[in-house]
């Protein structure tokens, strides 16, 4: 016996990727819906090796299905999530709205599985901004290891971060480097992105931090440890696919790197490639496609005591959103409503 399972923004990149990522993990679907906005419906999206036509979110009936993945922007999920949580559907959210929401858990499966049981207050459980989705995985076994007191790190993070259209302005940019009478002036981010770096991912807070800063700082403390002290430096890069990151750790106890090393390789989620010679690390290129974090790079940090450094790959479509949605219906089927 299978779950009745609901797709919101199936036309989407991470609508998309969670259909594949479903039929990939051959999760037990009874029955499967995919909605879409009224400008995308009738489009047809592909589910192993079938075909689905979208329907039309704003008049879909929730009532009788077990779980709903939404991957549309904040404001749908305002209008139609808690239609679906009231029709007894749980909603598993990949939009910011409900992240810092007390009664709604945010949870990343191999950290904090145990929060799952919190959704029934309002029938809704939130997945984790992207690039704070990887680097909890990796920080979650060597804080039940050390106990970390501070983390530092710089995101590079890849344009499919902002979508489809984010991924199409590094395209056309490129192209038009090559061809200078196509100028291609930036719209969906704030500078020129081919060939550049851009610090500036969200809006500016009153503080001098980016909004995508202030959510791996809120995040990390929700799912991990309110006591941990992060800091962030969140960088968009001319990469398609994959988000990378610099961790330094400082934590309460020693911990040698070798020993992290060893850590890392048991915890669930991770892959440690971890050479030191040419190529004896993981880039955003090879982790496309991949269920894994990868972790490279694990080194003492001699400059304070109790440091180490750490470098963090992950496919952002992926782990930063659609397999982790899918894992939080897997463990909510598994521990939960018990059908499949």
């Amino acid at each position: 016996m299978g779950y009745k399972i609901v797709v919101v923004g199936a036309t989407g990149n991470v609508g998309r990727e969670m259909l594949n990522i479903l039929e990939e993990r051959a999760f037990p679907i009874e029955q499967l819906a995919v909605l879409a906005s009224r400008r995308s419906l009738g489009t047809e999206v592909s589910f192993g090796d079938k075909t689905l036509k979208t329907q039309d979110l704003d008049t879909f009936d929730f009532t009788g299905w077990d779980m709903a993945l939404f991957a549309v922007g904040s404001e749908a999920t305002k209008q139609y999530a808690p239609l679906a949580a009231k029709a007894g559907c749980v909603v598993i959210d990949n939009s910011s709205l409900y992240r810092y929401d007390a009664d709604v858990p945010l949870i990343v499966p191999e950290v904090n599985p145990e929060a799952v049981h919190g959704y029934a207050k309002k029938n809704i459980i939130a997945n984790p901004n992207c690039s704070t989705a990887q680097m909890v995985v990796a920080l979650k076994p060597l804080h039940d290891r050390a106990r970390i007191k501070r983390v530092v790190v710089s995101t590079y993070q890849s344009v499919s971060g902002a979508g489809k259209a984010g991924a199409d302005e590094l395209w056309d940019q490129t192209k038009a480097i090559y061809n200078p009478t196509d100028n291609k002036p930036p719209k969906v981010f704030s500078k020129q992105i081919a060939f550049n770096v851009i610090p500036h991912i969200d809006v500016f807070m009153d503080d001098g931090t980016t909004k995508e800063e202030w959510k791996m700082v809120a995040e990390t403390k929700k799912i991990v440890d309110p006591k941990i002290k992060v800091t962030a430096t969140c960088v968009r890069v001319p990469v398609f696919v994959g988000h990378s990151e610099a961790i330094n750790i400082e934590f309460e106890d020693h911990l040698d790197e070798d020993e992290a090393r060893d850590i890392l390789r048991q915890a669930p989620g991770i892959m440690v490639i971890d050479k030191r010679e040419n190529g004896g690390y993981v880039t955003p290129v090879e982790c496309v496609g991949d269920f894994a974090t990868f972790i490279s790079r694990i080194r003492q940090d001699s400059t304070i005591d109790n440091g180490l450094n750490l470098w963090c790959v992950s496919d952002n479509l992926r782990k930063g959103a659609a397999l982790n949605a899918v894992q939080i219906a897997e463990l909510l089927g598994r521990e939960v409503l018990k059908k499949g």
